[in-house]
């Protein structure tokens, strides 16, 4: 794996998708990359925008609606394209999303530590808050901060690398088109595979949570609210 695919998927959004783009920009970063903006039917007003940024960012942009006729989410087809390009580049997939700023040594940091193991299948830097507080989604590594973990708990997509071993062992053209989300399902099937999961809550990035889909913000201030459009609407399936 001397290479990797770095992913954004963006759903509007525009002032935290530049954010994350204008953070990987910056970064500082030994390993060849590609970045890759898959725009999951944005608005035509922040598609221009994608756009008009990427010769700026460096980044080669993918419009989605140029390829399916769902409505967004996308996320499966966005996975599916990425890992193409891994499969054929022999990268590891490093998932970095719109809501996320990583710090200038995060995207080495985490490739460095995915070739410590040959057996990793997923390696992740840990989500804070604004105030540097460990938030959603890993609210279950409180309390251990500075470590690098194995766990057996699921890795979210906020800022994941997914290893190029585990890429040839998993067939993101299975994924259930049912569901909306596949963090749960990839972590687990990482495991089934014989592969270590690793947390680095040495190495955290900033998450602004749900900033493409506010709705998903009534998890924490209306949470019945949430679960009533969750099962009714037959939104945020996992």
């Amino acid at each position: 794996m001397s290479k990797l695919i770095i992913i954004t998927p963006v759903k509007d959004s525009i002032d935290t998708s530049l954010q994350t783009i204008q953070s990987v920009h910056q970064s500082l970063v030994a390993v060849p990359y590609e970045y890759i903006i898959y725009n999951d039917l944005s608005t035509a007003e922040n598609t221009r925008i994608l756009e008009d940024n990427n010769t700026k960012f460096g980044y080669k942009l993918v419009n989605l609606k140029d390829i399916v006729q769902t409505a967004s989410p996308n996320y499966r087809t966005s996975l599916r394209l990425a890992q193409q390009e891994a499969l054929v580049n022999q990268s590891g997939l490093l998932i970095i999303e719109s809501d996320v700023v990583v710090q200038p040594d995060t995207i080495q940091k985490l490739y460095e530590k995915s070739l410590e193991d040959n057996r990793c299948g997923m390696i992740a830097a840990v989500t804070v808050d604004k105030n540097g507080e460990i938030n959603f989604p890993y609210l279950y590594a409180k309390g251990k901060q500075n470590r690098e973990l194995k766990t057996h708990k699921r890795l979210s997509f906020c800022c994941t690398l997914l290893s190029y071993n585990l890429l040839k062992e998993i067939d993101f053209a299975l994924l259930n088109e049912k569901k909306s989300w596949y963090d749960v399902f990839v972590s687990h099937q990482s495991k089934k595979l014989g592969f270590t999961n690793y947390l680095l809550t040495c190495l955290p990035v900033l998450h602004q949570p749900h900033s493409s889909r506010p709705w998903k913000q009534l998890k924490y201030t209306n949470p019945l609210k949430y679960y009533w459009l969750k099962y009714t609407k037959g939104l945020d399936k996992i």
